[in-house]
């Protein structure tokens, strides 16, 4: 059977197998391990194992899926992210782990943690404090201090965000919304005073 072309014999199990199951080996005449990919896999695990060490369980995945590092669910490829680095092309963890990880991450950024943002739209009845119609998503922060403020929709939060953080300047855009307009006067060529 060993004579057969692109057919090799694996010296663990002993089964022929193609030669696309035995993992590459310069130093050896063929150019291939002498056991297969199956059964290092196996002897690794063991190896692992003896030593104590923490082993990752073998899973058997369907063509076309991937088994999630973190929450161990078996998920097709489309429910990955591509990772150009990664053997398979694809990431460790699926877009909905990526997702909760980076959530997490960014409310670390403010010292809050999911439960903390959680008590604080509680305590604002689940509603934006500033249009009280939208539901609260966005945590706002104060730009200078790096303090939260509190829980916003993405509209008000953005609108604090163009207006510069400036107290001034939202009173002066509440102020032209109610028709009351911020015109400079002009008191001589090109000196303006503008109104108190």
């Amino acid at each position: 059977m060993e004579k057969e072309k692109g057919v090799k014999c694996c010296v663990r199990c002993g089964e022929a197998k193609p030669h696309a199951a035995f993992a590459r080996k310069r130093s050896n005449l063929d150019g291939l391990q002498h056991h297969c990919r199956d059964c290092a896999s196996d002897y690794h695990r063991k190896r692992q194992l003896s030593l104590g060490r923490k082993v990752r369980p073998q899973v058997d995945v369907p063509e076309g899926h991937k088994l999630c590092l973190k929450c161990g669910e078996v998920e097709p490829w489309t429910e990955w992210h591509r990772n150009a680095s990664a053997s398979g092309g694809l990431s460790t963890r699926c877009k909905v782990c990526r997702a909760a990880e980076g959530r997490a991450g960014h409310l670390k950024r403010y010292g809050l943690t999911d439960a903390g943002r959680d008590a604080m739209v509680a305590s604002q009845k689940g509603l934006c404090v500033i249009c009280l119609k939208a539901p609260a998503i966005h945590v706002d922060h104060c730009h200078k201090t790096g303090s939260v403020r509190g829980v916003l929709c993405f509209n008000c939060n953005s609108a604090i965000g163009k207006l510069g953080d400036d107290p001034d300047a939202v009173r002066r855009a509440a102020a032209y919304l109610e028709g009351n307009a911020w015109k400079p006067t002009l008191v001589a060529p090109g000196v303006y005073r503008l109104p108190s």
